[in-house]
């Protein structure tokens, strides 16, 4: 365990090539996306930079970059600490997930063939084989990958665009989460791929809807 609170190898490998900034800026998203760093944590550049294995320069100004997007906060005098979000803000994003992602499962069911139902179908299957082997990190990925691909048969590259956008911290908020969700998550796909598949898109619409509201209320009790 790192000084940090960060799991032994849980630091991402920078990719080459590309600007170095970029890559640090990705590989502290990551490890703040699926909370190896947590939400109040304190981020040191000192320690960061020796675990990235890079100087402490491109380091601040991925932090910079981060505050400026609302994953960090810089403090004055006390340095840089992983953005706490307010309820009000996981509900503002949530609600605006619930509207993109209803529309997008629309959209599906009209224009999905069965090439890509066939994927959304493997891909649940992963998502419960992930949920029996209690791997929290492989469920969270394969959730969005899931999602990720109703978004793509919806056919439509600007709501594709806007649901990249808030992709991410969807996954923030989710991980909490997510192994309370469990199966009955997936079961919900399953209900879900079955109104895509019937080109029903009144009812997936609805299954979609209740599924992303779900989530959110699920966020909101987690520690009530």
């Amino acid at each position: 365990m790192l000084s940090t609170g960060l799991p032994q190898g849980a630091v991402p490998k920078l990719e080459r090539p590309g600007p170095l900034r970029d890559r640090v800026y990705e590989a502290l998203m990551e490890l703040i996306t699926t909370r190896a760093l947590q939400p109040g944590q304190h981020l040191v550049e000192s320690e960061l930079a020796g675990h990235l294995g890079v100087s402490r320069q491109p380091v601040r100004e991925a932090l910079q970059r981060l505050n400026t997007e609302g994953w960090v906060d810089l403090r004055p005098a006390q340095g840089a600490f992983v953005h706490e979000p307010t309820d009000e803000e996981a509900d503002q994003l949530l609600t605006v997930r619930t509207l993109l992602e209803a529309e997008a499962a629309r959209l599906a069911a009209a224009n999905a063939g069965s090439a890509g139902i066939a994927v959304l179908e493997e891909l649940c299957a992963q998502g419960e084989k992930a949920v029996d082997a209690d791997d929290v990190d492989a469920a969270v990925a394969l959730n969005a990958r899931f999602h990720a691909k109703v978004m793509e048969l919806a056919g439509n590259a600007v709501l594709a665009e806007l649901a990249a956008q808030v992709d991410r911290r969807v996954r923030w908020y989710y991980t909490p989460i997510a192994r309370q969700r469990g199966r009955q998550s997936w079961i919900e796909h399953r209900e879900l791929i079955a109104a895509i598949a019937a080109r029903d898109e009144q009812r997936a619409t609805a299954v979609m809807r209740q599924h992303t509201e779900q989530t959110r209320k699920m966020y909101h009790d987690r520690e009530k």
